[in-house]
């Protein structure tokens, strides 16, 4: 199984930033699609951002477009979502996920193991 432990949650101001982290102690993420889903209160769980193997770009669905950026620290094994001008709307629970091959994917069902998440709340 692929599993991954998110951390870096916390309450956020409107238009404050906040950066989530994505490790693995038995995995090296470099060699993996990564991507970041989040669940909001009473919503289905939606992908927000993704990272191909290889590839520096992050592929992102257009709610989070220009606020959300995805980077690899190779060196420390770590995957960083950097969330910038945060909405309420992005309250949720955030989830990283890994899969085999070299592209990642928004879509839950490519996934089957999950971790606890790390929430997220944005909120005066």
């Amino acid at each position: 199984q692929l599993q991954l432990e998110e951390s870096g949650g916390g309450l956020v101001q409107p238009g404050g930033s906040l950066r989530l982290s994505c490790t693995a102690s038995d995995l090296a993420l470099n060699d993996y699609p990564i991507s970041w889903f989040r669940q909001r209160p009473g919503k289905e769980r939606e992908g927000v951002a993704c990272m191909h193997v290889g590839d520096s770009n992050t592929h992102t669905d257009e709610s989070v477009e220009g606020r959300f950026t995805m980077s690899r620290d190779n060196v420390q094994n770590t995957v960083y979502l950097q969330m910038e001008s945060l909405k309420p709307e992005d309250t949720a629970v955030y989830y990283c996920v890994a899969r085999n091959g070299r592209m990642c994917s928004l879509y839950h069902g490519s996934y089957t193991s999950w971790g606890r998440g790390t929430q997220v709340t944005v909120s005066s």
